[in-house]
């Protein structure tokens, strides 16, 4: 993708004056656009290229940003009408991951980070459905035809953006679980050497960890595994659908302008709030996952089944 959009900055001259692209030469040019899978640039921080979707996040962040201190500085004792729908919503958001975690201390630690998520990702897919959002923009001058780049683009259909967010979520979850549980028991989570170790103290008592601790080693790399096929999965779940959702939405308007695309429209702000709550609650799920001791949970297995065998005899 970076390839993609350095080659495509490289060809790509200066905006200009519609005007005088359209009718270079005295002949009339068709400006054309067309709905890449990469976003297009804008323009150069020095060696930096800025993209639409990239202004689109820049946006976004801003308006969390005021919408937080807005909603901080009307904070009252006596709630207001606005106050208690928010403080409703925000209980409810609260329940929801208390669902997943089980747990409300591990809810207030990722809670803020999960909700940050939900509200940058909505917020995010919701801006690249605004009429203006693709219709204003720069034409450029890209191999002797007239192109039109729109300002701002849904930084989700960008598969950078979705990716980045995928890695950080990932990572994220596993740095936490290090906090929760330890570096050790993370790393064994992966690369189990404990179990392997486990087999010379436990042979004699137990001969069917021979075949047991090769099998618990083989599972923890197919979970290693697993945390790469997380970023795949997120990322491209993310990006595919909203991106399905502008091409959908090009093609309605170039079929019908004034109503045809009106009713996917409504669909897409749907699916960009599933799709928010989606990201947001796997996210969820993985920090979760992640703060759980596993060998624990086997010990205690190992002690009752222990009992219960001391019991019957």
């Amino acid at each position: 993708m970076a390839t993609s959009n350095t080659e495509h900055n490289a060809n790509t001259g200066p905006a200009r004056n519609a005007e005088d692209i359209a009718s270079a030469g005295g002949v009339e040019q068709e400006i054309s656009h067309e709905v890449t899978i990469y976003a297009e640039p804008i323009f150069n921080i020095g060696n930096f290229t800025v993209t639409n979707s990239l202004l689109n996040s820049w946006l976004t962040v801003l308006v969390i940003i005021i919408l937080c201190v807005a909603l901080r500085l009307k904070l009252k004792k006596i709630p207001s009408k606005i106050q208690h729908i928010f403080e409703i919503l925000m209980d409810g958001a609260l329940g929801l991951v208390d669902q997943v975690t089980n747990d409300r201390r591990i809810t207030l630690k990722i809670f803020p980070l999960v909700l940050s998520l939900f509200l940058f990702i909505l917020i995010n897919n919701w801006l690249g459905l605004l009429p203006v959002v693709g219709s204003m923009g720069f034409i450029f001058e890209h191999d002797g035809h007239a192109v039109f780049h729109p300002l701002f683009r849904a930084g989700t259909a960008d598969i950078n953006t979705t990716l980045a967010l995928s890695i950080a979520m990932v990572v994220g979850s596993n740095i936490f679980g290090i906090i929760a549980i330890g570096a050790w028991k993370t790393f064994n989570k992966y690369v189990n050497v404990s179990i392997l170790g486990s087999i010379f103290t436990k042979v004699r008592k137990d001969p069917s960890i021979l075949i047991v601790a090769p099998i618990t080693f083989f599972v923890g790399i197919l979970e290693l595994i697993g945390e790469m096929a997380k970023v795949a999965s997120l990322s491209f779940r993310l990006f595919g659908n909203v991106f399905a959702g502008e091409v959908l939405l090009a093609s309605m308007a170039a079929i019908f302008l004034y109503v045809l695309p009106g009713p996917f429209l409504f669909l897409e702000v749907f699916i960009g709030l599933i799709q928010a709550l989606i990201f947001s609650l796997l996210a969820t799920v993985y920090f979760t996952i992640a703060s759980q001791d596993h060998s624990e949970h086997d010990e205690h297995e190992a002690h009752v089944s222990h009992d219960e065998e001391i019991v019957k005899v």
